[in-house]
């Protein structure tokens, strides 16, 4: 049963984070620097107030890149890693159509794409979209395990890590949309390709393998230099 709570609080922390953060992403449609940080301040926001409502119950990771950190640094089972994850592309799923309802849209969620910073600049436009997907993750996933490691950083942690995920988001929109985390990524390219809009869908995987490695990467360079010396 605490398991299945825990699950819950997944499936509601990331249909939440969705729902708002690509909800303003949508409202704004990232235009202008107005756009960009309304944008990333929505994402921020929302785990801000995410973290301190659920927090206590899930860890608030509403992440799967987050949730491979912490099982790598054995703070979850295998078994709650699975459920983690199913239940968060569970909620990003359903936020995305509380989105396209929302707008009566279902063919722009704010789902995530190389942008044409990218695009414009490079010949292999998909491996540097990878590449800043895997140095945004790691920052992020780091300024949590760090953040989250000690007992005493507890009271702050939540604005910590919302103030992380703005910063990423100011410099990741305009070369990737910002993903670090795939269930929010994956949702919205769900609905839109069932609606006929694919380009997010056949990108989705640099938004799935990204996050995922800078997650890992994050949990073993944190493990390395907290170690104690023997």
């Amino acid at each position: 049963m605490g398991s299945m709570k825990k699950f819950v609080a997944e499936f509601i922390g990331t249909m939440v984070l969705v729902t708002l953060g690509c909800g303003v992403a949508v409202a704004t449609g990232c235009e202008g620097n107005d756009g960009i940080v309304a944008t990333a301040l929505a994402f921020g926001l929302v785990i801000v107030a995410m973290a301190y409502s659920i927090g206590n119950v899930s860890g608030c990771h509403i992440n799967p890149a987050v949730s491979t950190a912490m099982l790598i640094l054995k703070k979850i089972s295998v078994s709650e890693f699975c459920g983690y994850v199913i239940s968060q592309i569970l909620g990003a799923t359903v936020g995305s159509l509380i989105v396209g309802l929302f707008f009566g849209n279902f063919k722009s969620l704010g789902g995530n794409a190389v942008q044409d910073a990218i695009t414009c600049n490079y010949t292999t436009p998909q491996v540097v979209a990878l590449l800043v997907e895997m140095v945004l993750t790691f920052v992020f996933v780091l300024a949590i395990v760090g953040v989250t490691s000690k007992p005493e950083f507890g009271s702050v942690a939540g604005i910590v890590i919302g103030l992380a995920l703005v910063l990423v988001h100011l410099l990741g929109i305009r070369l990737t949309g910002t993903s670090v985390n795939p269930a929010r990524s994956l949702g919205p390219a769900i609905i839109q390709a069932i609606n006929g809009e694919t380009t997010s869908l056949t990108q989705v995987w640099i938004f799935i393998v990204g996050p995922i490695v800078g997650g890992s990467l994050a949990a073993g360079v944190y493990s390395y230099i907290s170690s104690e010396d023997k």
